[in-house]
């Protein structure tokens, strides 16, 4: 997928925060391990450093959201995670995104800090990063 292609599916899944252009997706790519994992409809884009992996961003296509594409991407985050060295893996999320939330929890992340005020929301008003962490599977040895 080409950044104008991934930037497409972000500003089709995001409004609040602003969704990312090709040229920041681009430098993104060309930073130090970073990784993207992608289906048609979504992608999700990380880094690893050392042994601790970050999601950078995730977006899936609103008409195609339901349908198991956010679970896919971060389960192969994971494993891409995961083989890439690290141990334990961390996200942010905008405390109103419930949706968004309820994916991390069901793929296995859990809430592990808060940032008050650190987005803000359409109207301007803050509103809290949750903080998810989760360990990824250790090789057997």
């Amino acid at each position: 997928m080409t950044p104008e292609e991934l930037a497409a599916i972000h500003a089709a899944a995001f409004t609040d925060p602003r969704p990312w252009s090709a040229a920041e997706i681009a430098a993104l790519l060309d930073g130090p391990g970073t990784f993207l994992v992608g289906e048609p409809a979504g992608f999700v884009m990380g880094r690893v450093i050392l042994d601790e992996a970050e999601v950078l961003t995730i977006a899936v296509a609103p008409q195609a959201q339901g349908q198991g594409i956010g679970g896919r991407l971060m389960a192969r985050f994971a494993e891409q995670a995961q083989a890439r060295g690290a141990a334990r893996g961390f996200l942010e999320v905008s405390a109103p995104n419930a949706p968004a939330r309820a994916l991390y929890a069901r793929s296995g992340w859990a809430e592990c800090g808060r940032r008050k005020g650190y987005y803000r929301d359409a109207s301007g008003a803050p509103c809290d990063a949750v903080l998810m962490a989760r360990t990824f599977a250790q090789p057997k040895g």
